[in-house]
């Protein structure tokens, strides 16, 4: 199918960040500044968790508290999930659907270098999507002529071919073929 496509290529590179000692009400505040739906919220320098906007509503405003006398520490989600720059975006997306989770902090040796969300990875991927549609499209549609040269995806290799022929039940390039 298609090539690796590192989490590094399609992050957001300075991603918000806040101290654990702030109030929810400052963290809130940068967010709406920003107009980012996360902080990333760190001690020392280093991530230890994160507050989203799901948190905010969820933690705070639907319990009636008070978001000027909650630091950010006491709602924040710890410990942190998260991906290396190099990471394939296919790790990224299975560890949201395992965590169910739409952003993922981006550390490099313990340091924060970017955040991606699912958004990112849909608008940086949708080929893939092209791809899958025409690989389901052609596994449910015999051809009509088995016999005939066509162009697409191959199911063996993945890679695109101007010289598929349809043997096994399924469509095979040349290399493939051989």
């Amino acid at each position: 199918m298609a090539g690796k496509i590192p989490v590094k290529k399609m992050m957001i590179k300075n991603p918000l960040v806040a101290k654990t000692t702030d109030t929810v009400m400052e963290v809130a505040k940068k967010m709406a500044e920003r107009r980012v739906g996360s902080a990333i919220i760190e001690e020392n320098g280093n991530p230890v968790g994160i507050i989203t906007e799901t948190d905010l509503t969820k933690k705070i405003v639907a319990l009636g508290k008070d978001p000027s006398k909650i630091k950010a520490e006491e709602i924040m989600s710890s410990p942190l999930v998260f991906v290396k720059p190099d990471d394939d975006y296919s790790i990224a997306v299975e560890k949201m659907k395992k965590h169910k989770i739409k952003r993922l902090p981006v550390i490099d040796n313990g340091k924060l270098v970017g955040i991606v969300t699912s958004t990112d990875i849909a608008r940086t991927v949708p080929e893939l999507m092209d791809i899958l549609k025409e690989r389901l499209t052609m596994r449910l549609s015999k051809p009509l002529i088995e016999s005939a040269v066509t162009a697409g995806i191959c199911e063996v290799c993945g890679n695109y071919s101007e010289y598929l022929v349809f043997e096994d039940d399924q469509w095979v390039c040349e290399e493939c073929r051989e």
